[in-house]
């Protein structure tokens, strides 16, 4: 994932947007979020590319066969297939795809077919009083982390950050996915963990950085996407909220300097409890005096004095927990355990 193109195109989704009437002083306790309608098999979901553009062609019917298997039918976006560049098409291409989607009462869904870069170059071109009047889940993750801020900063409506309409559809992703989406569960959120023939248990470990529990509002996504945003009208507002993190391929001194933003920017200080998910391929590069991403997470998270945990199933790995983005969650970062304290659909 090009991240560093991002944080170069970031500059064009600073711009003005009005805010729509909406409430930003919604966190004192709880925020108020508007609920999206549920879905069931049977309904059309649409994909859309609002990101970096797909190479191989055959990504396309990966996707597309994906939730077909899942019980949908399929609406292509106009452009998704698309190139300028990078991206998968021009700017008002992606948005006019994305808007275009929500206004669409035969969709009731919309799934971002891959992340990359670029998303936040069309925030601006978001028609957000469609999607308040329109609201239906958006699932995606990575670089749709800046729809996922940007939707719940305008409007207030839960997302979900999961798996994109290429990723892996294996047997835990779909459960998550029937569960979440289909039986509607409050689900609680613990690590899948298999012991394998090795003595003790290795994978998807959890490690307690503060126990206790937490009740708020989960927010977050990839780290360096929400961190860009920063200092924009996308950026939420995470008053009591319980932030999550995940990233892939970033030296741990870039990891450190987007913890720094975060402090700088008073996002830990509002927030009750810190989850961190998988930092896939963020060992070390080597030179003297290295941090680790471990010793990182010490030196921002530890201070705050509040329940924290890392290496919950988020991030840019196979098997995903499905996160709705602005629901209400209870944390236990003892168990190592989050879960939905109340419908997300209305």
């Amino acid at each position: 994932m090009d991240k560093r193109t991002f944080l170069k195109s970031i500059g064009l989704a600073a711009g003005s947007f009005p805010f729509l009437g909406f409430d930003f002083n919604r966190n004192e306790a709880f925020p108020y979020s508007l609920l999206p309608k549920s879905i069931q098999k049977g309904d059309t979901v649409g994909i859309i590319s609002p990101s970096a553009a797909t190479a191989d062609r055959m990504e396309f019917t990966y996707a597309k066969e994906a939730m077909e298997a899942l019980g949908f039918k399929v609406k292509l976006g106009e452009n998704l297939k698309n190139r300028f560049g990078h991206l998968a098409g021009t700017d008002e291409e992606r948005a006019n795809d994305l808007n275009q989607m929500f206004s669409d009462q035969e969709v009731k869904a919309v799934i971002g077919i891959r992340g990359g870069s670029g998303a936040a170059r069309i925030l601006p071109m978001i028609d957000y009083a469609t999607i308040k009047a329109n609201p239906k889940p958006l699932l995606g993750y990575s670089d749709i982390t800046a729809l996922h801020c940007a939707i719940y900063s305008q409007t207030g409506m839960i997302t979900f950050h999961g798996q994109n309409g290429t990723g892996s559809w294996n047997s835990f992703n779909v459960k998550q996915f029937e569960k979440v989406f289909f039986e509607k569960e409050l689900v609680t959120y613990q690590n899948e963990m298999t012991k394998g023939d090795d003595l003790v248990t290795k994978g998807n470990r959890i490690q307690t950085l503060k126990g206790g529990t937490a009740e708020g509002v989960i927010l977050g996504g990839n780290l360096t996407v929400l961190t860009a945003l920063s200092g924009t009208p996308y950026y939420p507002d995470f008053h009591n909220s319980i932030l999550f993190i995940e990233d892939i391929g970033e030296d741990p001194y870039r990891i450190d300097r987007m913890m720094s933003t975060l402090h700088l920017n008073g996002t830990l200080g509002k927030i009750k409890g810190f989850i961190f998910g998988q930092c896939s391929g963020c060992t070390p590069g080597g030179g003297y005096g290295s941090f680790t991403v471990d010793q990182i997470m010490d030196h921002y998270i530890l201070p705050l004095g509040i329940p924290a945990y890392t290496g919950a199933m988020i991030g840019h790995i196979p098997r995903q927990f499905i996160i709705p983005v602005g629901a209400k969650v209870r944390m236990d970062s003892d168990a190592g355990t989050f879960s939905l304290t109340e419908s997300v659909f209305s």
